[in-house]
């Protein structure tokens, strides 16, 4: 039995009946109706991912490793390519420039991939665009690395080219100062002991008694050592290789024989008074790729810059040679 409902009516100062009409009755079920059906559909859409079925649930979360797993390439990427640009910076400034070697161009570093689309296949999907990024950065720092791979290739191989050329330099002078007599006549233009003309000096002498040591100039190996040359007597040459060779004529006796690998410093001889010689001395000469240059340039592995301006000083005195 449906409950009776009043109220209190101030004009007749009693309590009336309420009477419900029809038409309220409808009005109330109708807002029922329309207030449940926003409620249901509020619910499936807020609710319904908290229900999905567990294949979504897959998929949803390998979208979200695929995303996450962006975002730490893209990070990496961008590291590395730091790490690269310092690298290169110091190969292009550094390494390249003391070996004398032309920098790699910034744009050959960072070109790009012409030609065909390399990443077709990778379009269509809902994230193609992420992952071909990714694989364009990855390919072009590949590039990169590839590139200054093969230049510090190069060089390794002329730094080991530098550090041979550095051994086999004639770079010491073959006969040590506290042997000397006196540095007698450099290279240039000098009197002929002989003839009393002036003719070229194409090497140094050093005058020393006989049987004083004589010492290679740097790594090589001996040519010759025999005294078959004209006006050298018994003498010494040494390839030292990169096309430097170094002579040592008027020798008194040899240390060393044709064929045999020396290093600098190494005992090859002593000083003497054969062939076309004046007085004991040692003629010393150094040609690179065939000619004959000045020895006096290539001191710089025992003498001091005292000894070494005291020589220059004494070498370009225009006197008479020893030969």
């Amino acid at each position: 039995m449906a409950k009776v409902k009043y109220y209190y009516d101030p004009d007749t100062l009693s309590y009336q009946k309420i009477r419900v009409k029809k038409r309220d009755t409808f009005k109330k079920f109708l807002l029922t109706i329309v207030a449940a059906s926003i409620f249901m559909l509020l619910g499936f859409v807020f609710l319904t991912p908290v229900f999905e079925s567990p294949k979504e649930k897959e998929i949803r979360r390998q979208l979200e490793f695929v995303k996450l797993n962006e975002e730490l390439h893209s990070k990496k990427i961008v590291q590395l390519e730091k790490i690269l640009k310092g690298i290169q910076d110091r190969d292009n400034n550094i390494y390249r420039l003391y070996f004398e070697v032309n920098p790699i161009p910034e744009e050959q570093r960072r070109a790009g991939f012409g030609g065909l689309n390399r990443y077709k296949a990778l379009e269509g999907f809902d994230n193609s665009k992420m992952v071909i990024d990714v694989t364009k950065n990855m390919d072009i720092l590949s590039k990169q690395l590839y590139i200054q791979s093969k230049s510090l290739d190069e060089i390794v191989k002329l730094a080991e080219n530098k550090e041979d050329l550095l051994a086999a330099m004639p770079a010491i002078q073959p006969v040590k100062n506290e042997d000397l007599t006196r540095m007698a006549s450099g290279y240039g233009w000098r009197s002929d002991p002989f003839t009393k003309a002036r003719k070229k000096h194409w090497g140094m002498d050093f005058t020393a008694p006989t049987g004083t040591p004589i010492y290679a100039s740097g790594d090589g190996v001996v040519e010759r050592a025999d005294q078959n040359a004209s006006g050298y007597g018994k003498h010494i040459r040494i390839n030292h290789g990169f096309g430097f060779v170094s002579l040592y004529a008027h020798m008194s006796k040899y240390n060393v024989r044709k064929g045999q690998k020396v290093k600098r410093g190494d005992l090859i001889g002593f000083v003497g008074n054969t062939g076309r010689s004046q007085a004991p001395h040692l003629h010393y000469e150094i040609s690179k790729n065939g000619t004959k240059i000045n020895p006096i340039d290539f001191y710089y592995g025992n003498l001091t810059p005292e000894e070494f301006e005291a020589m220059q000083k004494a070498a370009q005195i225009e006197g008479q040679s020893l030969d």
